[in-house]
């Protein structure tokens, strides 16, 4: 697992493991061309940042769905349980909060052991490049495993169907809830009394400055390998905040950063105080209830105590 590097992962990017589903949609005018599409598009103005990269941006990735979608996160649990996780106890439904939800298929006990994902559908540092040269190319430069699980996506993406990851990457929302999309206009009108905006510049900027370096350092060099209509700015702020609403940190892999596919289906609920881990008995990645759910009712997890996006 790469751990170090000069990429502008600065000091104070420490970001979020997990950012809440329940946060408002997006306050965007979209464009009927659009909507037609069924993309909506990325936007990223941090005024604070002087890096190349700050511009107003209007496109939207070619992959993913809209975050609503139940059709491919159907195709994405057979494609789950095709690959060995276990037969569930929670089902994929429409929910109130988070768009999509586990939700429960039978009574739940307090204190049962759900999920059981295997390591071998988990997404770390350490997974296996669809296209084994530019993995080489990113651990050979020490890239971070923030950074370096944001192009992994972007790469796996790009495979289409080569990639194993196809039918998870077809379930990731095309425009994850995330404060790298909002304008700066937007952070003063929405936030401007609240302390989350300081904060989100700095993020926005941030992330900015990672793909500046990323793309100065590592992607001019081998164009080859990381053409610009596939690793830009637009693709990274998706996997970045892909990663911000996604990514957990599993404390019994010694804290490994990990994407864990049906897992992240849950929500966040403040109530709860449960959370993902690798459970050495059963080798798969599970959480346990603190409290027993009704059939039909959405089951929750935390993923506290980090300050989320």
């Amino acid at each position: 697992m790469a751990t170090s590097s000069t990429t502008a992962l600065h000091s104070q990017f420490r970001p979020p493991l997990r950012a809440p589903r329940h946060l408002r949609p997006l306050p965007h005018s979209y464009s009927s061309s659009s909507r037609t599409r069924g993309c909506a598009p990325v936007r990223a103005s941090a005024a604070s940042a002087s890096a190349p990269a700050q511009r107003e941006i209007a496109a939207g990735v070619p992959w993913g769905c809209e975050i609503e979608s139940l059709e491919s996160a159907a195709s994405l649990e057979r494609w789950l349980i095709d690959s060995g996780l276990p037969e569930q106890r929670l089902a994929i439904q429409r929910v109130d909060i988070g768009e999509r939800g586990l939700v429960a298929l039978k009574n739940i006990r307090k204190g049962e052991k759900l999920l059981f994902v295997p390591p071998s559908l988990v997404i770390t540092a350490d997974s296996e490049w669809g296209r084994p040269e530019v993995g080489d190319v990113m651990k050979r430069n020490s890239v971070p495993d923030w950074p370096l699980i944001a192009t992994y996506l972007i790469s796996e993406a790009s495979l289409e169907g080569s990639s194993r990851w196809i039918s998870y990457i077809a379930a990731l929302p095309r425009q994850p809830y995330s404060l790298l999309y909002w304008t700066r206009a937007e952070l003063d009108a929405y936030l401007v009394a609240s302390p989350i905006r300081k904060r989100a510049i700095q993020r926005i900027t941030d992330v900015i400055g990672t793909y500046n370096d990323l793309r100065d350092r590592i992607f001019s060099r081998h164009p080859d390998l990381f053409p610009e209509e596939v690793y830009n700015i637009e693709t990274f702020l998706w996997s970045f905040g892909i990663l911000f609403s996604r990514l957990v940190r599993l404390p019994s892999m010694d804290g490994r950063v990990a994407l864990v596919p049906w897992a992240d289906m849950l929500n966040h609920s403040p109530e709860v105080e449960t959370f993902l881990d690798f459970d050495k008995s059963s080798r798969g990645i599970v959480f346990t209830t603190d409290r027993s759910y009704q059939p039909g009712e959405q089951v929750t997890i935390s993923f506290i105590p980090l300050v989320l996006f």
